[in-house]
């Protein structure tokens, strides 16, 4: 079992928390949508063998500082910078899924020669449509709230029933905890994420990229079908799916993905 260690970082958005293990090679991981790293401990197992992996819970998540503002996804751009500043790290890899895919996009546009190869994991780009102004993704229908409007923990059952495309294709009662402790813990700024991924433009964040890139789509994730249209932004990138993957298969699928990433990363060729 590996030993995974926790920090906090000081940063001008308040503490943050976050996850590390492992040597050699770093590694940044970024979660999904209203979670924290503690959607990634599968992952990180899978990883941290070979390379020096660190997860951080976004401002207002997991048990990261809770902040008023609405941050952007360049700000957990350069909150991720400053981790890697704190562990004298010059240049990293970088994963991440879905909303984490953004942050790792945004990280490596503006900072290319501190970022090595990106992994982009379910990355949700919908073309010619900015995603500020997409409708029925995530909804307050998906997210229950009591009558103050604080969330609510939901079954398994209920995802199932109302939020399929959001849930992993077999769901377990480990997965649900961890994804209600999550709500709980994010309470009434939850939605600051997919604010702020609803407020970034993908499409030239993605146009931005020169360094090697692969991406990774779940076999019944939404937005596997406009793969093409998004593939024209990045130059020369390769597309891999993952077999019975849908959303959340850096959880679902850890050793699939940590495969990718042990033979994209190390690809001297690439």
């Amino acid at each position: 079992m590996t030993e995974v260690q926790r920090g906090l970082l000081k940063t001008r958005l308040g503490t943050i928390h976050y996850r590390s293990a492992g040597r050699g090679e770093a590694v940044l991981l970024f979660h999904i949508n209203q979670q924290s790293s503690a959607l990634m401990l599968e992952l990180i197992e899978e990883l941290a063998p070979g390379f020096h992996v660190l997860a951080m819970d976004y401002p207002s998540h997991g048990m990261s500082d809770h902040v008023a503002e609405q941050p952007g996804i360049g700000d957990y751009a350069d909150i991720a910078l400053a981790l890697m500043d704190a562990h004298g790290i010059a240049r990293a890899h970088l994963i991440g899924e879905a909303v984490g895919s953004l942050v790792a996009t945004d990280l490596a546009g503006r900072h290319p020669d501190r970022v090595s190869r990106v992994l982009l994991v379910n990355c949700p780009y919908l073309p010619g449509v900015p995603l500020n102004q997409t409708k029925g993704d995530v909804t307050a229908e998906h997210r229950p709230t009591d009558a103050s409007g604080f969330p609510l923990t939901r079954t398994i059952d209920f995802v199932l029933d109302r939020d399929p495309a959001h849930s992993p294709m077999h769901p377990t009662q480990s997965w649900m905890d961890r994804i209600n402790r999550a709500q709980i813990e994010a309470g009434r700024d939850r939605w600051q994420a997919l604010d702020a991924l609803r407020a970034y433009d993908l499409a030239a964040g993605l146009g931005r990229l020169r360094c090697p890139v692969r991406v990774l789509m779940g076999e019944h994730f939404y937005f596997l079908q406009y793969q093409d249209e998004m593939m024209v932004h990045l130059h020369g990138a390769t597309l891999r799916v993952v077999p019975n993957g849908r959303f959340c298969v850096t959880w679902e699928h850890a050793a699939i993905v940590a495969q990718e990433a042990r033979d994209f990363l190390r690809d001297t060729a690439h």
